[in-house]
Parts: structure tokens; C-alpha cells; sequence
């Protein structure tokens, strides 16, 4: 297959990322006639069809749509009763109102008598406010994991969170599936790997990761230091790490502005850096963020499906991954009981 496909293909065929990922199709146990139903909100509905398609499942019958006064209306047509039911929805812009779907979706389940309800979220919404960093503030990433949990959900799977420790604001399981397999099997097979490439956090709260990545590469690791004068403004005050002459990958969980991601490079390559590339499972892309990456040092910038890139066809600088396989496996696993370990690295 990998010899057929094209870059443009391979990169969004979820069928493709079946081996990457290690799942022999020979020995994946199938859905079709299980007590199953997959459902998808307003969010990604291209991902909840890709995910449906690899699992060769449909997607369940329901609107979601307003009333007149702007209020979300569910009506779940079909029956339900009994089912393992998961549903798709990210919590990506405008956040409040597909957070809304989601809970309401949950409710509507549970009231039909679904016997689990499991909540696929790709995109995490309010993650960066997971603690207090002055007085009188909220810790609202709690806030949406309570209210997720009164709502009716069993599980969450997720990916890349934005802290770890918001997998303990839930007192049911959580998932939190990374994105990282599928960048280094990218950067590999472009020969970006090795003595080829340095591998740099974009702050210090992302060396752990960083370091990670770099090691599956072979690569050395480059640390940026910088200061936030305030909320989505950064300063980058210095590098740590040998660049000069070299490819560096900055790793990330998500590009918002894209600031921090722009600076950072601006900075690299005064130091003497070739080619810099960046990776980041959520594109969010808030603001002026595809302007500034167009208008950039970068030479490339990949990100995945966990929301929906609406400008990865005009920015040729993008470069878009699917992650319908690895959350299809992860639907699969927990549907029939099994381990997820083989979807981390």
C-alpha cells in the first residue's frame, strides 16, 4: 500500500496507519452485528465518518441541530437500548456550544437506556485552565470534567492532553491517546531522523515530551526558553542546544495563536538552523495564527484531524494527518474488553 499511495494519501488514509500502528487487519476483531453505535455531533463530522468507515460501522441516526431561539435540540432516531454507544465530538471553537452538544447528546442517551456511553473526545476544550496561576480563579478544566460525568458519559478517550493531570478531574476512566507514533513514522520515512534533525520544546513544561520524541528519532534535543508577559503572548528569551546547521522539529500538543510557534523559529534560525519543521496534534489556529505561519521561517507544519483544518488545502505549509485508525482501534479495544497499550509508544 505504501508504495501506491501518494504523500497526499497516505497521510490521510487510516487504513494505511492500521500497520503503522501494529494492528495485523488479520487479527482485528470486527464490529459489524455488535451490540454497537457510534454517533457524531456538529464538531468533526469528517472524522466521525472516517472512523465509522475504517470500523465499518455506520454512523448512528441523529440531529443535532437549534431551535429558533438558539437553543441545541438532540433527537436521537434510532434505538439505543442496550447499546455500547461512543460518541465523536472535539471541543474546538465555538467551544461552548459543541461542549453543549456533547452533554446533551449524553443525557439523551442515557435517558434511552444505552447501556455505556463513551465520550470521544479528540480535542479537549478548556485544558489550559487546568490550575490556579493567580487568586480567584477557576480550575475549569475540573468544571467540565464534573459536568461531563453528570451528563451521563461511562469513559473518555482523548488525545493528547494538554496536562496529564487532568485525567484525575474524572472519576470515571479516561483514555489519553498521543499522536507521537504517527509524527515519528511521518518524519522517518522523510529522512528526518538521526544525526538529520534536532528535535526542540518550544518551553520548558515540554522537555519530558520532547526528550521522548527525540529519543524514538535518534536525534538530539534543543530546549526554547520563554516568558509569558501575559495570556497567549510569549517571549522567547533563549535556546538551549546545538541548531547551527541543523533541521530542528519543534514538538507541540497545540498551535492557538501560533505565536510562541513563530518566535520560536525566528529564533532558531538566527542561531543558524536549516530547514525548521513543527508537529502538533491540535490545530486550533486561533487569530492571525495562518497569516504568521505563511509569513514564517517554518518550512513545514504538521498537525492531525483531532479538529477540523479547514485551511490545510490554502496553506502549503500544512500538512494534515489523520487519526481515524488510532481512535478507531481505541473504540475496538474498549468495546471488546482489550488492552490499549499497543497504542502507546
Amino acid at each position: 500500500m505504501e508504495n501506491k499511495l501518494t504523500e497526499e494519501q497516505w497521510i490521510m488514509d487510516p487504513n494505511y496507519w492500521r500497520s503503522v500502528l501494529g494492528f495485523d487487519e488479520s487479527e482485528q476483531l470486527s464490529l459489524r452485528d455488535e451490540n454497537i453505535k457510534l454517533f457524531a455531533c456538529n464538531s468533526n463530522p469528517r472524522l466521525a465518518q472516517d472512523i465509522a468507515d475504517y470500523l465499518e460501522i455506520p454512523l448512528g441516526n441523529a440531529v443535532v441541530s437549534r431551535f429558533t431561539n438558539g437553543e441545541i435540540k438532540v433527537k436521537i432516531d434510532e434505538s439505543v437500548r442496550g447499546n455500547e454507544v461512543f460518541i465523536v465530538q472535539s471541543m474546538n471553537a465555538p467551544v461552548n456550544d459543541n461542549l453543549m452538544e456533547l452533554l446533551i447528546m449524553c443525557d439523551a442517551l442515557q435517558r434511552a437506556s444505552a447501556n455505556s456511553v463513551y465520550t470521544i473526545v479528540p480535542y479537549f476544550g478548556y485544558a489550559k485552565q487546568e490550575k490556579k496561576t493567580t487568586g480567584r480563579e477557576p480550575i475549569t478544566a475540573k468544571l467540565v470534567a464534573n459536568i461531563m460525568t453528570v451528563a451521563g458519559a461511562s469513559k473518555v478517550i482523548t488525545m493528547d492532553l494538554h496536562a496529564a493531570a487532568i485525567q484525575g478531574f474524572f472519576d470515571i476512566p479516561v483514555d489519553n491517546l498521543f499522536a507521537m507514533p504517527l509524527f515519528v513514522h511521518y518524519y522517518r520515512r522523510r529522512g528526518l531522523c538521526g544525526d538529520n534533525i534536532v528535535v526542540a520544546s518550544p518551553d520548558a513544561g515540554g522537555v519530558a515530551r520532547a526528550k521522548h520524541f527525540a529519543e524514538k528519532l535518534d536525534a538530539p534535543l534543543a530546549i526554547i526558553f520563554k516568558r509569558r508577559p501575559k495570556p497567549d503572548v510569549a517571549d522567547i528569551i533563549n535556546v538551549v542546544g546545538e541548531v547551527a546547521g541543523k533541521n530542528v522539529v519543534i514538538l507541540d500538543d497545540m498551535i492557538s495563536t501560533g505565536g510562541t510557534l513563530v518566535e520560536g523559529a525566528k529564533m532558531l534560525k538566527s542561531l543558524g538552523a536549516r530547514d525548521i519543521y513543527a508537529c502538533a496534534t491540535h490545530a486550533i489556529f486561533a487569530g492571525k495564527a495562518i497569516p504568521m505561519i505563511e509569513d514564517s521561517p517554518l518550512t513545514e507544519v504538521l498537525v492531525t484531524d483531532t479538529i477540523p483544518v479547514e485551511c490545510a488545502n490554502k496553506c502549503k505549509k500544512i500538512k494534515l494527518l489523520s487519526v481515524a485508525a488510532m481512535l478507531g482501534e481505541a473504540i475496538r479495544c474498549n468495546f471488546f474488553n482489550t488492552s490499549v497499550s499497543r497504542l502507546f509508544f
